[in-house]
């Protein structure tokens, strides 16, 4: 079985979103690296993404600049999946959310993998467990991590049913040896810890606003001066032990919240979709973004996420 002494080589399989920051992760832990994705395109534009962050770690102070190099050589690129997983200890997939794709992608890493390789991952939203060849399910953790992966710092780490202690054990130590804050699960649930708390409440923020009740900025002001920042120091479940856990018991009693009713899709959400508006990789959402320069407001935003997860670390190194 293997320890967190037996892995040498991890691989990524894909290399979009996710998977140029998971490698830069494993790669500044010391590991050598494999990555794979379908087009040459995406293949290409990984390649300029990862070094790209480095240099950005770099200036941050987080590498060292002369070690930018040599990191970004612990990556490399295989054309086919059986290239890329061949001696892997450690696999990490995360190819888009798409059923289909999965079990296309599991079928070839199937045929290939060895036995005694921890298959992890990173599916959002599907149920991964009930997608894999049934004979791997003994190899399958899912490790979820969060956009941009080289940046925040959580990721959930859950066992399949079959999928013995030790390889959910050794995932953590992994990514904590990586420098990831892992937090291990129980049990599966879709969603998670993060999204599940991140669905409640968008679904009270579309209450809000279908009903006339605040702007988004108003919204986004509020949670930035209240519970946000309060959460990087004292979490959810202290913070409800320092107010007294008698005073959010009585706030049940008294039935001093309702949760909004249930909606199929919220209006305010509709609307925007409805008209192109998604946000700012369309250029509008709730905010407007016309005539910003974008890699210049990505990296200020980057470089913000940067102060603030240094903050939390330093509270989460020494807790209330």
């Amino acid at each position: 079985m293997k320890t967190l002494e037996d892995i040498k080589k991890i691989a990524v399989l894909g290399a979009g979103t996710m998977g140029p920051g998971i490698a830069q992760i494993f790669a500044m832990g010391g590991y050598d690296v494999t990555m794979w994705t379908r087009r040459e395109e995406t293949r290409e534009n990984a390649k300029k993404t990862l070094y790209k962050s480095l240099q950005t770690f770099a200036e941050e102070d987080l590498i060292a600049a002369d070690k930018i190099d040599e990191i970004y050589s612990r990556v490399s690129f295989k054309l086919t999946v059986k290239e890329c997983v061949e001696g892997a200890d450690f696999i990490m997939e995360t190819i888009v959310e798409n059923k289909d794709a999965k079990l296309e992608l599991y079928a070839k890493v199937d045929a290939c993998v060895s036995d005694d390789a921890i298959i992890a991952s990173n599916t959002s939203g599907l149920d991964i467990f009930a997608l894999v060849p049934a004979r791997r399910l003994p190899q399958m953790v899912i490790a979820h991590w969060y956009a941009p992966p080289q940046l925040i710092p959580l990721v959930e780490v859950v066992k399949g049913e079959l999928a013995p202690q030790e390889f959910c054990d050794v995932t953590v130590a992994l990514l904590e040896k990586c420098g990831k804050t892992a937090v291990p699960m129980k049990k599966f649930i879709r969603g998670y810890i993060a999204n599940r708390m991140q669905m409640c409440l968008n679904q009270e923020v579309f209450f809000l606003l279908d009903n006339g009740y605040c702007t988004p900025e108003d919204i986004d002001k509020a949670v930035k001066a209240s519970f946000i920042p309060r959460a990087v120091v004292l979490g959810l479940c202290k913070r409800a032990d320092f107010g007294g856990l008698d005073m959010t018991a009585n706030n049940y009693k008294n039935k001093s919240y309702e949760a909004p009713p249930p909606v199929d899709m919220p209006t305010s959400l509709a609307e925007l979709v409805d008209k192109g508006e998604l946000g700012f990789k369309t250029g509008k959402g709730f905010y407007d973004y016309t005539g910003v320069d974008k890699q210049a407001l990505l990296a200020k935003r980057d470089k913000q996420l940067f102060e603030v997860f240094k903050l939390a670390k330093k509270f989460m190194d020494d807790p209330v």
